[in-house]
């Protein structure tokens, strides 16, 4: 006896129930059990409830074996809104094939990446892939079918949000790392492959976490902008990034209302910096202060730590805060912290982020450890970078500001407006140690005539001193930051263009 033919609303339904079961109840359920939330639990939790709209439902492999084992291809992709602005998502669902990536999701995922160029909106990767799908890219024809021509360009058009759950190989590592904010989930691992095929290629056994744990990321290669305990806090981390950002390079942030009692402890800031440049303290507690009430949001927090970078608001307005902290190395800049001072500048240049530096730094790092890490290329990027910012650049010395990394934490002119404290101090080098460069003496050979060469060398480097030729514009109480930021703020502001940049920084590697 024949079966009965559906109607095409029945077919319609059941092949929509198909695609939406993802990899089917056993899949979903053990995922359940790890704690871990699937593709669409996460988009539901990305965007705002109800704003959803799917676009490749109906997608499968092209390889007609795997066609009903294939529901959305392993990505499920879209459009909706964050906290009421339209976004574009990929997730990646695990639970089909592990997420692996054919032609067809690629091809999904490169029309969303094409689409927010187009139109002005963020793109954010839930990530989570074993990599490339066999046998779908296998041989000549898997390898000459692929279209790479501008998969991975980057020009900063619009913002890129990836966060990576577990394993990120193959396009997830891609997606990954090329984002502006990336944020790993604990437990995560992100490399080029699997510790497997390491181990087979290398003929030594990987351990999954040093190859490409969250805390190497975090710790190490810088590729983490934040880590999260849980699935959840991650997407509320790209939630709250987005926030600061606006939707594409052709419009400035949104601006937020001022929290109550913003502003309201700048007095303590005399208290938390120690006048003594040698006494540490830590400078995200003058953070706090100088930003709107609660709007501090670090990136790479765990990174060289002895620069600190985050997002703040000031006034309502977003702001990037590049921040020397004495508590680490004593402020003095190494490599990672170059690197993170450049692509926090291209970020915020890339964006129309108005950038403040606050200083007191005792100089760039040096030693053989430090110039075998190419430490005098990473100086040079970094001063680079800073070179071809257009946004507003506000430069505020609070204590020590020596040497070349007096140039690139915003001196010598290359901020638009500059203030120090009136416990600035400013000179090539610090002048305990230009005594002994200079002079040959040191203060237990030859205590008197130390003292005596010290307090010559520590003549005319207060901010006065720099004040007289125009080096700073103002010199300020300490309790006058925020206020002289918020004034700079709106002198600063390109009225000519609505605040926007040139981004002349857009195509700048994201991960170098």
């Amino acid at each position: 006896m024949a079966e009965p033919t559906l109607s095409r609303e029945q077919e319609h339904e059941e092949r929509r129930a198909a695609a939406l079961a993802m990899g089917g109840p056993k899949k979903l359920e053990q995922r359940r059990a790890e704690g871990k939330l699937n593709a669409r639990e996460r988009i539901a939790l990305m965007l705002d409830p109800g704003t959803f709209r799917e676009s490749g439902l109906f997608t499968t492999s092209a390889v007609d074996a795997d066609r009903d084992k294939t529901p959305a291809d392993g990505k499920v992709t879209g459009t909706g809104e964050v906290d009421g602005r339209r976004a574009a998502v990929i997730a990646y669902d695990f639970t089909v094939k592990g997420s692996s990536s054919s032609p067809v999701s690629n091809k999904k995922m490169s029309h969303f990446k094409e689409l927010v160029v187009q139109v002005g909106m963020p793109l954010v990767y839930l990530s989570e892939s074993t990599g490339v799908r066999m046998p779908d890219a296998m041989g000549g024809t898997g390898m000459g079918a692929a279209n790479s021509k501008k998969r991975f360009l980057r020009q900063r058009e619009s913002p890129w949000a990836s966060a990576a759950f577990g394993y990120c190989f193959g396009s997830a590592a891609w997606h990954t790392v090329s984002a502006d904010f990336a944020v790993f989930r604990k437990g995560s691992v992100l490399a080029v492959s699997s510790p497997g095929l390491v181990s087979r290629a290398t003929g030594q056994q990987v351990d999954a976490q040093e190859l490409g744990g969250w805390k190497v990321h975090a710790e190490v290669t810088g590729y983490a902008d934040a880590v999260a305990d849980t699935d959840e806090e991650a997407i509320e981390l790209i939630r709250r990034f987005l926030s600061y950002l606006p939707s594409h390079n052709g419009e400035t942030p949104p601006v937020a209302p001022i929290p109550s009692g913003s502003g309201e402890r700048a007095a303590e800031l005399n208290d938390i910096v120690p006048q003594a440049r040698t006494q540490t303290y830590d400078v995200r507690k003058v953070i706090e202060i100088v930003a709107d009430t609660g709007s501090v949001f670090p990136i790479k927090a765990r990174y060289g730590k002895s620069l600190d970078t985050s997002l703040v608001r000031i006034g309502g307005q977003s702001v990037g805060i590049i921040a020397n902290n004495p508590m680490f190395k004593g402020g003095a800049l190494d490599g990672p912290a170059c690197d993170k001072a450049t692509s926090f500048l291209v970020l915020c240049d890339s964006y129309n982020i108005p950038v403040v530096f606050l200083v007191d730094q005792p100089g760039f790092l040096i030693g053989l450890e430090a110039e075998r890490n190419k430490i005098a290329g990473k100086v040079i990027n970094w001063m680079n970078a800073l070179s071809l910012v257009t946004v507003p650049k506000i430069a505020v010395t609070l204590r020590k500001n020596y040497g070349q990394a007096y140039i690139n934490m915003g001196g010598g002119l290359t901020a638009d407006t500059t203030a120090g404290w009136w416990s600035t101090e400013v000179s090539f080098m610090d002048p305990t140690s230009a005594v002994s460069v200079v002079h040959g003496v040191d203060a237990e050979s030859d205590p008197e005539l130390y003292a005596q060469r010290l307090a010559e060398m520590a003549k005319g480097t207060t901010a006065y001193d720099v004040a007289r030729v125009f080096g700073v514009e103002q010199v300020i109480d300490p309790a006058e930051t925020r206020d002289f930021i918020l004034g700079a703020l709106k002198d600063h502001y390109r009225a000519r263009t609505n605040g926007i940049g040139e981004h002349l920084l857009r195509a700048w590697p994201t991960s170098y």
